[in-house]
């Protein structure tokens, strides 16, 4: 077999060990681009036989300028930064991995709603402060029988579901791609996407980020959310119309936001959402977990590697 070359757009991660133990049979050579810029990209993919990219784009225009490649491997749930179509024409096979933080972005989404209905956050500024105050918290709503609504019903907010369940939650979701039987059997309510927006005191968003989804929560949406209703994002940033969000909260609309992920990442210092009292951030941290990154590693390159060897994907995505 002649060597086999891998590009690496972008490591995150602290190191690429399970990825590379995964690949370890075709005994690649690694190329690492200096920076995920489509020019640097090219320096070392331009004639690999892989890619494996975390969050660097992959544009039509790159794609095609490839001259060997045979798959791309995305560390991730979603392919929003590849142009499958153009992959699809250049006869690259694309692997991603659907099911590698379940776990943790559903205990996430949940960590972040719980902090938001008791006022976590809020609380430890004011005793980190020196206020041992309660009135500032005040009200505080008993969980038990209030409504969670789930935007999406996928791997993740299945996962959610019976955790949110647990805490006395009634949940709601709507999903026009999911059969009753599968909402049924999680004892999740149907509903559209208008009635979801009315009846929950807390949204939470597990869409995938489309055309069709970009800013999907926006004013017309948090106009027809219950007043003082929650927001809670892990999915990807643009499904949020940022400026109609921070509108909501001034006007006291929404009662508060919990966002992992923003439209641009990180998020800026003087940022309109930085600051504020009702509204928890976290860094795009929900997927995290020593073994989350470990099995994503493992099912992404182990596709590549497949895939090199003639082999069926386990995770194939198509345009």
């Amino acid at each position: 077999m002649p060597h086999i070359a891998i590009a690496i757009t972008d490591i995150p991660f602290p190191s690429l060990d399970p990825a590379k133990k995964a690949l370890a049979r075709l005994d690649p050579e690694y190329r690492m681009a200096n920076s995920p810029s489509a020019e640097d990209i090219l320096a070392v993919a331009r004639d690999a036989d892989a890619i494996l990219v975390t969050y660097a784009k992959l544009s039509g225009d790159l794609l095609r300028q490839l001259t060997k490649c045979k798959a791309i491997g995305r560390f991730g749930l979603g392919v929003d930064n590849i142009d499958l179509p153009a992959a699809k024409a250049c006869g690259i096979a694309v692997n991603y991995v659907p099911d590698y933080c379940l776990r943790e972005v559903s205990d996430h989404a949940m960590a972040l709603l719980l902090a938001l209905a008791r006022k976590v956050t809020l609380a430890d500024k004011l005793v980190q402060s020196g206020r041992w105050e309660v009135p500032p918290l005040v009200p505080l709503r008993r969980l038990e029988g209030q409504v969670l609504g789930l935007i999406g019903f996928g791997n993740i907010p299945r996962a959610l579901a019976p955790k949110a369940k647990a805490f006395g939650l009634k949940v709601l979701a709507h999903d026009p791609y999911v059969t009753k039987d599968v909402l049924d059997a999680a004892g999740v309510a149907g509903v559209s996407f208008d009635e979801l927006l009315a009846r929950s005191d807390f949204v939470s968003v597990h869409a995938p980020l489309l055309p069709a989804t970009r800013g999907l929560m926006n004013a017309a949406a948090f106009a027809k959310m219950k007043n003082g209703a929650y927001l809670i994002n892990t999915a990807r940033g643009p499904l949020v119309d940022e400026p109609a969000l921070i509108a909501a909260l001034n006007s006291g609309r929404l009662g508060g936001a919990a966002l992992d992920v923003v439209t641009t990442e990180p998020l800026a210092k003087d940022s309109p959402l930085v600051g504020r009292d009702n509204v928890i951030l976290t860094p795009h941290i929900a997927f995290y977990s020593v073994e989350a990154l470990e099995e994503l590693q493992t099912k992404c390159a182990g596709d590549v590697a497949r895939v090199l060897s003639g082999e069926k994907a386990v995770y194939p995505i198509s345009a």
